[in-house]
């Protein structure tokens, strides 16, 4: 669900260009629409145009004063991660903050980057390690504001025939991936922290087609598949599967999604950022306490068109991911400065990016208990 970073400059300043010309008026009340990208990205998008029904909502809040629009990129098509987001909308919580949330599906991959850093969004859900390296080797000016889920949901998935288990079970064996130098280093840094030679693994890009060229015997395992999806969705299809997270060896924790937004917003809004962060909040307790309830509340709001939802796949994806989104140790939306460090020194290790930057850089802390 990644893209290669580097792609992002070319689009960040044609989205900038865009912004100056005006926009197109966008519909009211909490809804979802396709997220607006520029015609000259230089990679073709990986889906199909988003089509997504539009939810009428008020407009205005409990004072009768208008709302604040914010618009919020996704990290993907509507799914179980998602659930608080769609709880917030639908019980007024954003509403009640003085807010007018329109989720925004990504046309690229990168969108939920690309496009709060143009200033064409006020929020995106994305992932650190792509955070990290967009500041350190674009110097884009975005900061994660609030920590989604706590750890990784990437896996090393093979079928259960395969009797892959840990790192050393990949010796001699053929990985499947997207292409990108993370999972490179992801593989890298796990077969080093067992004793094993990285070499004695051969990558082969897969691009997209992880699940399909694992069930048909092209590779032995993948690396980029998560753990609340394609697990259970595997299973679903009848496959016996084994896998382990890519943090169990060498690589330090890292949050799995984050809330970003941009410097500007930080510095001139930061009430409003702190409004977004209560609501999603108290969607996220919503859904620890009734997650057959926020699960409905999704299923209304998935994109059949481009990503069709199985009720059975998302209830197990919830189960999975609502200990993961918090846990004793880290309350939701929390995280901490040696998290990031940790990360950001690992990173500057394995040559993923290109100069060391400060935690300052790419977190900020917004005070919204």
């Amino acid at each position: 669900m990644k893209k290669n970073i580097y792609q992002l400059l070319a689009l960040i300043l044609c989205l900038g260009m865009l912004a100056g010309c005006g926009q197109s008026a966008k519909p009211e009340g909490n809804t979802a629409v396709p997220a607006e990208t520029a015609e000259t990205v230089s990679e073709p998008a990986r889906h199909e145009e988003p089509v997504a029904e539009q939810v009428e909502k008020t407009s205005t809040g409990s004072d009768d004063k208008p709302l604040r629009e914010m618009n919020v990129v996704l990290d993907w098509y509507p799914n179980a991660l998602h659930s608080f987001i769609y709880t917030a909308i639908e019980r007024g919580y954003y509403a009640e903050e003085g807010l007018n949330v329109v989720v925004r599906f990504p046309a690229n991959d990168n969108d939920a980057l690309a496009l709060v850093a143009a200033g064409k969004a006020e929020i995106g859900l994305y992932y650190e390690h792509d955070i990290i390296q967009a500041v350190a080797n674009q110097n884009v000016k975005i900061k994660s504001i609030g920590a989604v889920v706590q750890s990784p949901l990437n896996v090393i998935l093979s079928l259960e025939e395969k009797n892959i288990t840990t790192p050393k079970d990949l010796v001699g064996k053929t990985v499947g991936y997207g292409g990108t130098a993370l999972s490179e280093a992801l593989v890298k840094t796990m077969m080093s922290s067992c004793g094993e030679d990285p070499n004695d693994v051969n990558l082969i890009n897969v691009g997209f087609e992880l699940m399909s060229s694992m069930t048909t015997n092209n590779v032995d395992a993948t690396i980029g598949c998560l753990v609340n999806h394609e697990v259970p969705q595997m299973e679903e299809e009848g496959f016996d599967v084994n896998y382990f997270l890519v943090n169990q060896y060498g690589i330090p924790n890292y949050y799995e999604a984050v809330f970003l937004t941009n410097s500007e917003m930080i510095e001139k809004e930061p009430e409003v950022l702190a409004g977004f962060l209560r609501a999603s909040a108290r969607g996220f307790e919503d859904f620890k306490e009734d997650p057959d309830g926020c699960l409905e509340i999704l299923l209304k709001n998935q994109n059949e068109e481009n990503f069709p939802l199985s009720p059975t796949v998302e209830k197990k994806s919830c189960e999975t991911l609502l200990p993961l989104m918090e846990t004793d140790d880290a309350a939701f939306l929390s995280q901490t400065e040696a998290n990031w460090q940790e990360n950001i020194d690992w990173m500057k290790e394995n040559g993923l990016i290109e100069r060391t930057i400060s935690v300052s850089d790419v977190m900020a802390e917004i005070d919204w208990r």
